[in-house]
């Protein structure tokens, strides 16, 4: 029978401590999954992975934190693989682009065997329920985030999983995905920080020594089109300006740790296909730097559409938020605040917790309360009332907060 034989390939790598510091070095032997050919070599290659705001939800309750060794080794191929390997390996899957979906689908399998039932909205997140007593479990590739409020049961899953895979137990979580958590149990505190990761974009950029801003996006700064590149030097010049790159850098710490930046990558992110000088000003402020509902009615300048933005916050912190541009343009602050009012909404149902919900225009609370026919706002999208639904259904609570707190 003749068939294909995939070839492999050898790396190193060093994983570092939450200080930066090595503490592990690595040798891995992967197969070259570049060279496979779909419906040949494999068919399916999805696998889920958890978000990160739901591992910030959870560790606002508190974690623990296990690390299962090699595993992609873990799973079984439905298909035949033939690899290249040195003597003595005996499992060649590591790399090939569906072995992160043999690995989930065999971890479902088994946690699912001794008492788990996956979140449908959060797959790669379960749950255990034996009388009072509570367990969830977050999977992140092969990082795993322990959640309890029984000691007895923590440890009975952790020797469970201890049993179906080769398993390192980590204690409570400081460090997960260069994020590096920090805990003041005298005052109730917990915290995220990306210092270590910050730092390396600060100098990638050429940052580092600049001077410390006090806000991403200065007062009153608007940025346009207008303000693209418009002769064919200023073109050349701005091509040599990795100013999507920054955008990528900033945005990785956007969604792990800096809600303040939000709004400012929203709308510097709107340019990297053309960006300007004072496109690139406004870059390099976000640089600098080191939930509630809001909308700008008619903020961005290109095409009249209002900017909103939310923040969830659970047991006093952060842990879900958003700021982009509004799909459709506003008549008013009102529908402005109403529409950004129902998009924070629809996130609490998603967190799945009775929020308080605060916003601060009058007139957008009193038409998500109750149904009202109004000339300025009969107009407003059907899709944007889900947020009277949501109220009177108890999962979300809407709140005047005055603006000047907002």
């Amino acid at each position: 029978m003749r068939c294909d034989l995939s070839s492999a390939n050898g790396f190193f790598k060093k994983k570092i401590d939450t200080d930066g510091n090595v503490h592990i070095y690595k040798a891995r032997l992967v197969a070259r999954g570049f060279r496979q050919i779909q419906g040949v070599d494999y068919d399916e290659t999805f696998s889920p992975i958890v978000m990160l705001k739901s591992i910030r939800i959870l560790l606002a309750i508190g974690v623990w934190q296990m690390d299962v060794k090699m595993a992609f080794l873990n799973g079984n191929l439905s298909e035949v693989v033939y690899m290249t390997q040195p003597e003595g390996f005996v499992d060649p899957q590591n790399a090939r682009k569906q072995a992160s979906r043999s690995w989930n689908l065999y971890f479902d399998e088994v946690v699912k065997g001794f008492g788990f039932i996956k979140n449908a909205e959060e797959p790669c997140v379960y749950k255990k329920v034996s009388g009072s007593a509570l367990v969830f479990l977050v999977l992140y590739v092969g990082d795993i985030l322990l959640i309890e409020n029984d000691i007895p049961m923590l440890e009975a899953v952790k020797d469970s999983l201890r049993k179906s895979f080769s398993m390192k137990d980590l204690g409570e979580v400081a460090y997960i995905l260069g994020i590096k958590i920090y805990r003041d149990r005298s005052k109730c505190l917990i915290g995220l920080s990306q210092s270590i990761y910050i730092d390396k974009v600060l100098k990638r950029f050429n940052m580092h020594d600049s001077k410390k801003g006090f806000l991403p996006m200065s007062p009153g700064m608007n940025l346009s089109k207008t303000q693209c590149p418009s002769t064919t030097d200023e073109q050349k010049r701005m091509s040599e300006i990795p100013y999507a790159s920054a955008i990528r850098s900033i945005m990785y710490a956007m969604i792990c740790t800096r809600p303040h930046d939000s709004f400012a990558l929203s709308v510097t992110s709107r340019y990297q296909s053309c960006p300007g000088e004072g496109h690139w000003i406004a870059v390099k402020n976000i640089l600098k730097t080191k939930g509630y509902t809001d909308a700008g009615f008619k903020t961005n300048k290109d095409d009249s559409r209002s900017q909103a933005g939310f923040i969830s916050c659970l047991n006093g912190g952060a842990v879900s938020w958003k700021s982009s541009k509004q799909d459709t343009i506003g008549d008013s602050t009102t529908e402005a605040e109403y529409i950004a009012a129902s998009e924070a909404a629809k996130e609490a149902v998603w967190i799945r917790n009775p929020l308080d919900l605060y916003c601060d225009n009058i007139d957008a609370i009193a038409q998500a309360k109750e149904p009202r026919s109004h000339q300025k706002s009969k107009h407003i999208l059907r899709q944007y009332h889900l947020i009277r639904e949501i109220i009177d259904r108890g999962d979300v609570n809407i709140c005047k907060v005055h603006t000047d707190l907002n």
